[in-house]
């Protein structure tokens, strides 16, 4: 058990979590996006990178998000002009998704401003390449190796 006074490893991944959230919020509204938005076009972005024309549910299965809430981003990204969805040839059921010009350039944009709040904030560690981060960031993903997705889990490497 734990010392009353001391919080669980749960609870200090949540705190972690939620105000690491609240950063890449800040940063990335200049560029009219969420952090939630900014996860999708920079999933989709990497996906495409490998050569990947993703459907919603495999962008959904990459960034851990739940395909209804994939399913709105991805609208509000179209609205936006950021990504096209098109009907999938091989399957009726899924919409396949790619960038737009726009898209490229405002996820560009977003992830060396990402990039530069990594630093930022894992500077008391010694920053994105020191070995404290390391250690943390392979500490983290055996963590994600044992939730019930391990596809995420699989995948933390590339992620951005």
């Amino acid at each position: 058990m734990f010392p009353d006074d001391e919080p669980t490893t749960g609870s200090l991944m949540w705190h972690l979590a939620t105000r690491w959230r609240v950063e890449v919020d800040r940063a990335v509204a200049p560029l009219g996006l969420t952090h939630a938005q900014y996860s999708a076009l920079a999933s989709l972005r990497v996906l495409t990178e490998r050569g990947e024309c993703p459907s919603q549910r495999r962008l959904a299965s990459y960034t851990g998000l739940q395909p209804i809430y994939v399913s709105k981003l991805v609208r509000a990204l179209e609205g936006g002009g950021l990504l096209a969805r098109a009907s999938d040839p091989a399957d009726a059921r899924a919409v396949r998704l790619t960038l737009t010009e726009s898209g490229c350039n405002v996820v560009e944009r977003a992830m060396h401003i990402v990039r530069a709040l990594d630093r930022e904030l894992t500077a008391s560690l010694g920053g994105p390449d020191s070995n404290q981060t390391r250690a943390l960031c392979g500490a983290l993903q055996t963590l994600l190796r044992q939730t019930s997705e391990p596809e995420i889990a699989s995948e933390t490497e590339d992620h951005p």
